[in-house]
C-alpha cells in the first residue's frame, strides 16, 4: 500500500519505508494531563505536521480558533496538523491519516484514561502498521496530587506505569516536594530506568518527549511476558470476590470495553433545564462518592447566561465560564468504580433548578 502520496523510489518513501512515521502514545490515568499535554504539543510545534488520534473530539477541548474544518470524524487544524477519531478501529484509523494526500510528520495517540497501553502499542507492533509506522515512546502522565494505585484498583493504572517510556508527574505545585519524592521512588520500584519529569499543568520542553526513539521492542516484550501472568492472577484475585459479572472478559485486551475493566463503570446525565448552583455545589461538597474519581460537563445554571466548562478529578474540580455556542442544556459525565447509578442519577437530577415530572435523561455503560 502506498501512502503519502509517495512514488518508490523517491527518498521521502525509502525514508518512510525505512523508518515509518514516527508514534508516540499518551497515556495516563482519569484527569492526570493528557489533554492538556496534547494542547501544548499542537500549539508549540513549529514546522511540523502531527496527527492526533484520540477516542472522542470532545476530550480534546480544541479552541475554535484552531479548526479550519471538520468533515467525516477528522478536524483539520491552522497549524497545519489534523485530528482523528478513533471508532472502533484504530488500524482503520491509522490508514485514514497515512491515505491523505499532504505527507504527516508525526502521529500523537491519546488514549482513554482507563486503557491499558498494552494492545496500543501491539497493534503498531503486531499488524500490517509495523511496516510503516515507527513507536517512538509511551508517554505515561500522572497527576502527583491524585494518584494512587491502592485506591484505584486498577490494573490498568499499574500498567500505564509499567509500559511507560517517559513518565510525567504532573501538577507539582498542588503538593509538598516530599510527596513527589515519594511518588516517584515508588514508581521507579514498578518501572525502573524510565525517564521521568516533573512538570506542571503539563508544560513540558518537547525534545524531551518526541522523537526520543525510548521505545524498545525487545525489552518491551520481555516486560509483557513476566508481567502476564502476575497480571492474570492479580486480574482474577481481584474479580472473582468483587466482580463475578466479568469474569468473562479476562482473557481478551478490548478497548471498546475499558470502562468495564477494573469494576469502572460511567454514567451520563442530560437535561434541557438548568441546574441550580446552590443545589450543585451541595452535591459535590456532600453527595458526591470518593469512589468518583473523575467527571466533566458542560453545565447550566439557573443564575447564569455562561456556558460552564465543568472538570473534576479526585476532591478537585474547576469550572470555566465560555460563551454558549449553541442550545442551552446540562451535560455531565461521572467515571468511578462500583457507582450506584440511581442513587447518583437521584442525586443529580434533584440539582435542576426547577425540578418536575419531566427529569433528564440518565444513561450509564
Amino acid at each position: 500500500m502506498q501512502t503519502l502520496d509517495q512514488q518508490p523510489g523517491t527518498p521521502e518513501a525509502m525514508d518512510l519505508q525505512k523508518h515509518g512515521l514516527p508514534v508516540t502514545i499518551i497515556t495516563g490515568f482519569l484527569g492526570s494531563g493528557k489533554t492538556t499535554l496534547l494542547n501544548h504539543i499542537l500549539t508549540n510545534q513549529q514546522g511540523i505536521k502531527t496527527a492526533v488520534l484520540v477516542n472522542e473530539f470532545g476530550e480534546i477541548g480544541i479552541d475554535n480558533e484552531l479548526i479550519v474544518t471538520t468533515d467525516d470524524n477528522m478536524v483539520e487544524l491552522n497549524n497545519g496538523c489534523i485530528c482523528c477519531t478513533i471508532n472502533e478501529d484504530l488500524v482503520q484509523a491509522v490508514y485514514k491519516v497515512l491515505e491523505r494526500g499532504d505527507k504527516i510528520d508525526y502521529l500523537v495517540v491519546e488514549t482513554t484514561g482507563l486503557a491499558d497501553p498494552l494492545p496500543v502499542a501491539l497493534t503498531f507492533l503486531g499488524t500490517e502498521l509495523r511496516d510503516m509506522t515507527r513507536l517512538d515512546s509511551i508517554i505515561t502522565m500522572v497527576d502527583c496530587a491524585n494518584f494512587s494505585l491502592d485506591l484505584f484498583n486498577s490494573q490498568a493504572a499499574h500498567s500505564q506505569i509499567a509500559y511507560g517510556d517517559i513518565i510525567i508527574l504532573n501538577k507539582t505545585d498542588l503538593v509538598d516536594e516530599a510527596d513527589v519524592d515519594a511518588l516517584e521512588i515508588r514508581i521507579r520500584d514498578i518501572k525502573e530506568g524510565s525517564r521521568i519529569i516533573r512538570t506542571q499543568k503539563s508544560q513540558v520542553p518537547l525534545p524531551l518527549i518526541l522523537s526520543v526513539g525510548l521505545f524498545e521492542s525487545d525489552q518491551y516484550f520481555k516486560v509483557e511476558e513476566e508481567t502476564k501472568h502476575d497480571h492474570h492472577e492479580h486480574e482474577h484475585h481481584h474479580h472473582d470476590h468483587e466482580h463475578h459479572h466479568h469474569e468473562h472478559e479476562h482473557e481478551h485486551h478490548d478497548h471498546s470495553n475499558h470502562l468495564e475493566n477494573d469494576g469502572f463503570t460511567s454514567l451520563s446525565f442530560e437535561s434541557d433545564k438548568p441546574f441550580s448552583i446552590r443545589k450543585f455545589q451541595y452535591f459535590l461538597d456532600n453527595q458526591l462518592p470518593a469512589n468518583v474519581f473523575r467527571a466533566k460537563g458542560i453545565l447550566w445554571f439557573d443564575e447564569s447566561p455562561k456556558r460552564h466548562i465543568f472538570h473534576l478529578s479526585g476532591k478537585r474540580f474547576t469550572l470555566e465560564d465560555d460563551e454558549w455556542k449553541g442550545d442551552t442544556k446540562n451535560q455531565l459525565v461521572l467515571i468511578g468504580q462500583n457507582l450506584d447509578k440511581d442513587k447518583l442519577y437521584d442525586q443529580i437530577n434533584h440539582c435542576l433548578s426547577l425540578p418536575s415530572n419531566s427529569r433528564g435523561k440518565g444513561f450509564g455503560k
